[in-house]
C-alpha cells in the first residue's frame, strides 16, 4: 500500500493590478485579498489540514498568502520555502518542484499562479477544473511512495475551496 503524499495548490489572494508602479512581482495583496486569505486559511485548518512544509513563488502576493495561512497554522513564517521557479512556472517545471520535496513530509501546500496551478491541478488529477480563483485551495492525494513519483494522473481531488464558495 502506497504512503499517500497530499499536495495543496493555493493560487495567491487578489492583488492590487491597477497600480502601474508597482511590477507584477511586488503586487501587493489588495483588501479583497486580505480578507479572503484568513478566511480560507482558516476553513482549512478547521479541515484538520495541517501542513508539514509550505513552499511559495517569492512574488509578493503569493508569498504574503502564503504567510497568511502560515500564522493561522502556527507555521513558522520562516520555514516557508521561497522557490523562484514558481513565479510564471509552467506545469513542467513545477512538477519537477514537486519531485525534489522531501519524503518526510506528506502534506504540502504550494502558494504560486495560474496558470500553471490549474494545469498542474489538472494534469495530476482525474477531474478537470476551469480556473483557479484567487485564494482557491485544490487539495490532490496523490497514489505515490515518493515525491519523485509524481506523475500525470496519480492523484485524485479531495478538495476544492474558493472564497465565493465559502460565502454561498
Amino acid at each position: 500500500m502506497p504512503i499517500t503524499k497530499t499536495l495543496y495548490l493555493i493560487r495567491h489572494a487578489k492583488s492590487n493590478s491597477d497600480d502601474p508602479s508597482q511590477s507584477d512581482f511586488q503586487r501587493t495583496l489588495n483588501t479583497r485579498g486580505l480578507k479572503d486569505s484568513p478566511l480560507m486559511a482558516k476553513l482549512i485548518k478547521e479541515k484538520n489540514i495541517i501542513p508539514d512544509l509550505i513552499v511559495s513563488s517569492p512574488a509578493l502576493r503569493a508569498l504574503s498568502t502564503a504567510e497568511i495561512f502560515a500564522d493561522e497554522f502556527h507555521y513558522n513564517k520562516n520555514k516557508i520555502v521561497s522557490d523562484e521557479r514558481i513565479y510564471e512556472a509552467a506545469m513542467r517545471e513545477l512538477i519537477t518542484v514537486i519531485r525534489e520535496i522531501k519524503n518526510e513530509n506528506n502534506t504540502v501546500m504550494i502558494f504560486g499562479h495560474n496558470p500553471g496551478l490549474s494545469n498542474l491541478a489538472n494534469i495530476l488529477s482525474n477531474k478537470f477544473l476551469q480556473d483557479l480563483p484567487t485564494c482557491a485551495v485544490v487539495g490532490i492525494e496523490l497514489k505515490v511512495n515518493s515525491w519523485s513519483e509524481v506523475e500525470r494522473n496519480c492523484g485524485e481531488i479531495i478538495l476544492f475551496e474558493y472564497p465565493k464558495k465559502s460565502l454561498k
